[in-house]
Formats: C-alpha cells, sequence, structure tokens
C-alpha cells in the first residue's frame, strides 16, 4: 500500500479543523478521527466539560486539540473562538458545522399536538440548525476566503430531505441547512473564493442525546415503536455506529473531493433508498 499516495488524497497533515458541536457523540468521533489523521483540532462546543473531554482524549494519543467555549448563535462568542484559534494555530483550514439538535418541546406527540407547538421551542431548533450554521460559517468562512482555500462540511439530516413524523421543527430547519449549503456553494465561488467548497452530510438513524428520547425506552433502553420502526425500514437492519460517518466525512473535507461542491452525501444504511416495500 502506498502510504504517501493515501496521505495525498484523504490526509489532513498540518491542516486546522473547527468542529461545532464538537463535544457531542458525532462530532467528538471526527473530531478524534481528523486528529489522527495530522489535523490539529478546534472542538467548539457550549459545554466546556465536554469539550476539554474530547481533547483530552485526543492528546492522550498523542495529537494536537484546543478546547474552545463557544455559543453558535452568538457572532461575539464565534469571533473570539477564532480569535484563539488563530492566536494559536494561524488558519482555519476546515470548518464542521456540527452544532445542532431537536428538542423534545419541538416534538409532537399525543401529549403535544401540532396546534399547541410552543413558538419558541420550534425557533430554537431552528435557531439552533441554521443560524448556528449561518453564524459559524461567517466567522470562520471569512478566514477562508482571506486565505483562499478551505473547505466547509454542514451537518445535515434524513429528515431534510424526506421530512420524518412528529419532528417538524428539526425537519424544517435541516431541509433550510440542505438548501443553504448549497447556495453558499454558488455564492462563495461567484463572488469570494473558488478554493472553499462547501458540502453537507446528511447522516441517517444514530443514536444521540438529541434525539434519545425518541428512540429507546427510559426505563428499559429498549428501542421504542418509532427506533424499531427506523430499524426496519432500514434495509441493513440496525442504528448507524457514529464512525460509520468518518469515511464520508473525511472524504469531503479531503483533497480527494477537490471537484465536489455544493454536494448532500446520505450515510443511512439504505433508509432513503428504501420504499417501504
Amino acid at each position: 500500500m502506498d502510504a504517501e499516495y493515501l496521505n495525498r488524497l484523504f490526509g489532513m497533515d498540518g491542516k486546522v479543523a473547527v468542529v461545532t458541536g464538537g463535544g457531542g457523540i458525532l462530532c467528538g468521533t471526527m473530531c478524534r478521527a481528523f486528529a489522527r489523521l495530522g489535523a490539529r483540532v478546534a472542538i467548539l462546543d457550549m459545554n466546556p466539560a465536554a469539550a476539554e473531554a474530547v481533547a483530552a482524549g485526543i492528546a492522550a494519543e498523542g495529537n494536537e486539540a484546543l478546547a474552545v467555549q463557544a455559543n453558535v448563535l452568538e457572532a461575539e462568542s464565534l469571533n473570539t473562538a477564532l480569535a484563539q484559534i488563530l492566536e494559536r494555530y494561524g488558519r482555519v483550514d476546515i470548518l464542521v458545522n456540527g452544532a445542532g439538535g431537536n428538542r423534545r418541546e419541538a416534538t409532537t406527540s399525543p401529549d403535544l399536538s401540532f396546534f399547541d407547538l410552543p413558538r419558541d421551542a420550534f425557533q430554537w431548533v431552528f435557531n439552533l440548525n441554521l443560524m448556528g450554521t449561518l453564524l459559524s460559517t461567517q466567522a470562520f468562512g471569512r478566514q477562508m476566503v482571506k486565505q483562499d482555500a478551505g473547505a466547509i462540511l454542514n451537518i445535515a439530516s434524513l429528515s431534510g430531505l424526506r421530512p420524518l413524523t412528529n419532528v417538524g421543527a428539526y425537519s424544517a430547519a435541516k431541509a433550510a441547512v440542505i438548501n443553504f449549503t448549497q447556495w453558499m456553494a454558488v455564492h462563495f465561488s461567484t463572488h469570494y473564493s473558488k478554493n472553499v467548497r462547501i458540502n453537507a452530510l446528511a447522516p441517517g438513524f444514530f443514536l444521540t442525546e438529541q434525539n434519545r428520547f425518541l428512540m429507546t425506552d427510559a426505563q428499559t433502553g429498549e428501542l421504542t415503536k418509532r427506533g424499531q420502526s427506523v430499524v426496519d425500514h432500514t434495509p441493513q437492519a440496525h442504528l448507524g455506529d457514529p464512525e460509520d460517518l468518518l469515511g464520508a466525512a473525511v472524504w469531503l473535507l479531503s483533497p480527494s473531493a477537490a471537484f465536489v461542491h455544493g454536494s448532500v452525501v446520505t450515510v443511512d444504511g439504505g433508509f432513503m433508498a428504501f420504499a417501504g416495500v
């Protein structure tokens, strides 16, 4: 095997990767993978302890990471984070907009009808997913344009491509993220830099803290009726493992995807391909 060739295609040696929501399950896994591929990783999270835990794990493996507390809904917080990262590393090569999620209060159920959905909960979900992507890209994308180089990966969802029952706010927000990804790809290339690429990753069903209340029973840990339905409609017949996202994420951010721009890649075990019969 030609290790040098593989590194030219997929390696991240010397790159600086910024990951919002980096203290979470999926994005934390990405942070560790990027570090193993040679990147210096800035782990942004509202929860400083979560970011520090991921950074400590990376450091224990002999790799470089920086934990940064940041709120993706506050421009000032993101600009402060950018300043910290530039002071430490001097540039930003990769941005993963991973901060996002759903909220029980914005999810319809037998106890909460569509007509009673709280506006503030719906708005919170929409803001976190879409406005968090906008503000983070403004902060870190500006630096990439200055460098005339960079790759941005927005974390979308299958529910942005095919709306799922009960999670109206989340589905609408992720649909907006997908549309916004495509719009930004064209806009950046047309007006700012043809060397800054923007794509989206649409994960299928992975068990995270945001969806655990929908997918598993809090008492038994077993799949709920909804969780079992998801598995039944996934041809590979199981939920995704966080590491299942790494191949697609690394590829989209690597030199091997130099001509991939404005694309949405699904990682879903065949869920989107299955018609149900």
